[in-house]
């Protein structure tokens, strides 16, 4: 059975919202079991005598709070976070999910659960909703600000990976995120990783930002700098978007039947944009399945955090990915590529 190391006090909300969503995950699946790991006399009331015998509890007096550094994390050995990452490396637990620090998160991940064979930097992936009814995932979105084209390469093969084993897409297409479709836009950096990720089967070639919510592709490469832009200004747009409709809708009584009529489209339409849906994002290039969810997540958030932390770890994802770095090792496409 998988078990799924819990950081419960990491949310700016505190535990409540995270102890919730385990219980609702708890209930939906029965297949896992948890280590909820923080302050015990302030998480173990939220679980239900029913469930009692599926999670563990470990006790954590620290947590690392937003304003601290992502340093932090690694010195202080007795909070959430890095008591649910060691969990982890020690093999105690076969996944983690955390609203909590999201740099320290990474930190900890990376530096002691260990990056996968042939990854230089682990990327953050994200969800994102398109025209149609499949999301696209984009990455890096915030763990690699400055990036050279092999590490767009990896993150082009992972998110391949990841889209092929845990979203069940057949032959995944990928594009690469430039200001332009010809091979000749972009910068240095992305120009070099043109050439490279040529190799990679199903290479859509450079698509724009436009191209993502069209569902063009399903996996989208980009830096860290650019994917974390493109990120925030999709959540304030869809913000900006429900706001709009909301404040119409007030000063028309035609406007307001119409809603009415179109409730059910609205409904369908929050579903899409909200970050809830999607639970958290993947940090992919660690050796074992870390979810970095959105510090406000709620228990919905959460439990579809713990979904995605289990469908990563029965999808055997990691190894897929080591083998296909290492058949483009061997074939030397990256070196080949740079000369």
């Amino acid at each position: 059975m998988i078990k799924i190391a819990i950081d419960a006090m990491g949310g700016d909300f505190g535990p409540a919202p995270i102890m919730e969503g385990l219980v609702e995950a708890l209930k939906m699946n029965n297949r896992f079991s948890a280590v909820a790991v923080g302050k015990k006399d302030e998480i173990a009331h939220f679980i239900p005598k029913s469930l009692i015998d599926r999670v563990e509890f470990l006790e954590a007096s620290d947590v690392i709070e937003m304003k601290d550094g992502a340093t932090d994390g690694l010195k202080r050995k007795d909070s959430s976070i890095y008591k649910a990452v060691e969990l982890v490396r020690e093999g105690k637990a076969d996944a983690i999910v955390s609203a909590g620090h999201s740099g320290a998160s990474m930190s900890l991940a990376t530096l002691r659960i260990g990056r996968i064979k042939g990854v230089s930097r682990p990327a953050i992936a994200t969800l994102m909703p398109t025209s149609d009814a499949q999301n696209v995932l984009v990455l890096d979105v915030g763990a690699n600000v400055d990036c050279e084209p092999k590490n767009l390469f990896e993150f082009a093969v992972m998110g391949q990976a990841y889209a092929k084993y845990v979203m069940q897409l057949d032959e995944p297409l990928l594009g690469l995120l430039s200001n332009g479709e010809e091979e000749s836009k972009g910068n240095e950096t992305t120009k070099a990783a043109f050439k490279m990720l040529s190799q990679i089967p199903n290479f859509a070639g450079n698509v724009e930002g436009n191209d993502i919510f069209k569902g063009s592709v399903d996996v989208v490469v980009c830096d860290g700098f650019v994917g974390n832009i493109l990120l925030k200004t999709a959540e304030g747009v869809a913000d900006t978007i429900t706001q709009i409709i909301k404040k119409n809708l007030k000063r028309s009584l035609i406007a307001i039947l119409g809603a009415v009529l179109m409730r059910k489209v609205f409904k369908n339409l929050k579903l899409r944009v909200d970050y809830a849906e999607y639970g958290g994002a993947p940090l992919l290039g660690v050796k074992s399945p870390v979810i970095i969810s959105h510090g406000k997540s709620n228990a919905k958030a959460i439990k579809n955090a713990i979904f995605q932390a289990l469908a990563s770890a029965n999808s055997n994802l990691n190894l897929h990915i080591e083998e296909q770095l290492a058949q483009y090792s061997n074939n030397s496409v990256a070196t080949n590529t740079q000369e």
